[in-house]
């Protein structure tokens, strides 16, 4: 691989490196859109890497917001209020981890030594159409090659996400990890419960969303060790590995899939009520599936699962049964499923004599098991003579 002579950098990205140069701040393309371009892949969210302290970046601009304005990173809107992210040069000079406290007015090779991959270390000029590329990345491009800048374990021991990132790049490009980068990987795992569960919960996510193969982003979270700190629940896992691959890249429902107990794994990773709510419905419902000649089954089925009944009929196991056609066939004549499709309300059982309070909810409750059996039944005649 080699460098082109120009990349497509978009209008407004040169605008804004173009009045950072002029205003006498050296500036640089940077990061994933480099990387991205160089493998042929469509990316057009430049970032840009400057000489300019974020105090200046705001001077220069009118409209920025300091997005990570304690890290250098301010983000510069174009006429159409699309944020264009520009970073300080730094480098970290402190680190727990998890959180660095960074140095500013340092040159580009600080900046590009500070970072996680060899193929994310490549800065491009967008005015000179210059190329930078201290550690080689572009090699690795070329080898398909996941490689650290410099030592990998300390460049871990800085942000133990970049062992996260390491295995979402690998999946995704279907890149080999190098050897002492991988090594380094698993001798670091225990810092990974450092992490806070927002940041692993958006890589993960990001990695079922990218990955060529899911399950090879899944073996890699397992041989490095990461399963074991932030999924125990996964295990061996409760689906098959090989099926992974042909599910839709929903994270939820894969992460669901995975696991032994959903609802357990994703409140840990502090994700949603909803999504925690959906997660456990998995779990519970994932084995029990009526049989796709029992119409009544199929009604009290979908019934019980609600919502989650497409979430479920995905997960079907193989091979997939009749139980789609027949659940599409049932759907389409719009039986009640529910109390708010009984054809009688609370207050007509209140009406027809049923006392205020439990009693009416239980009441509308075995109404709806009777209209469950025989839909036709649900008329408000026949239901009120039932109370």
């Amino acid at each position: 691989m080699t460098f082109p002579a120009k990349l497509p950098i978009p209008s407004e990205v040169l605008k804004i490196a173009k009045k950072l140069e002029d205003a006498g701040f050296e500036t640089w393309c940077v990061g994933g859109a480099i990387r991205d371009n160089l493998l042929g892949l469509e990316n057009h969210d430049f970032d840009l890497t400057t000489s300019a302290p974020p105090a200046e970046v705001q001077k220069i601009f009118r409209r920025t917001v300091p997005v990570g304005i304690e890290h250098g990173t301010v983000a510069v809107l174009d006429a159409t209020n699309q944020p264009h992210e520009v970073t300080t040069f730094r480098k970290d000079i402190q680190t727990d981890g998890r959180h660095a406290v960074v140095e500013f007015g340092v040159s580009l090779m600080d900046d590009l030594a500070r970072r996680d991959f060899t193929i994310n270390a490549i800065a491009y000029h967008p005015i000179r159409h210059e190329w930078r590329d201290p550690f080689q990345g572009e090699q690795d491009l070329a080898k398909k090659l996941i490689r650290s800048v410099g030592d990998p374990n300390w460049r871990f021991q800085e942000d133990y996400l970049r062992i996260l990132r390491a295995l979402r790049f690998s999946a995704r490009f279907e890149f080999r990890i190098q050897a002492g980068t991988l090594e380094a990987a698993k001798a670091n795992a225990q810092g990974l419960a450092q992490l806070s569960a927002e940041r692993v919960r958006d890589e993960w996510f990001k990695g079922i969303q990218t990955a060529k193969k899911l399950s090879k982003l899944v073996t890699l979270w397992r041989d490095v060790g990461a399963t074991r700190i932030w999924l125990p629940e996964m295990g061996a896992g409760s689906g098959e590995l090989g099926a992974v691959d042909t599910l839709p890249r929903d994270p939820v429902l894969i992460t669901a899939y995975l696991a032994k107990d959903p609802a357990s794994l994703l409140t840990r990773l502090k994700c949603s009520n909803k999504d925690i709510e959906r997660g456990r419905a998995i779990g519970l419902w994932r084995d029990k599936y009526p049989d796709a000649k029992d119409a009544t089954g199929i009604r009290r089925w979908l019934a019980a699962v609600g919502e989650h009944a497409d979430d479920l009929l995905v997960l079907l196991p193989a091979p997939r049964s009749a139980l789609p056609h027949a659940v599409e066939k049932i759907r389409a004549a719009h039986p009640p499923l529910a109390l708010k499709d009984l054809a009688v309300k609370g207050d007509d059982l209140i009406a027809a004599g049923v006392r205020p309070g439990p009693d009416v909810g239980e009441t509308l409750g075995r109404l709806l098991e009777e209209v469950l059996d025989d839909p036709s039944r649900n008329t408000r005649e026949y239901l009120l003579s039932r109370v």
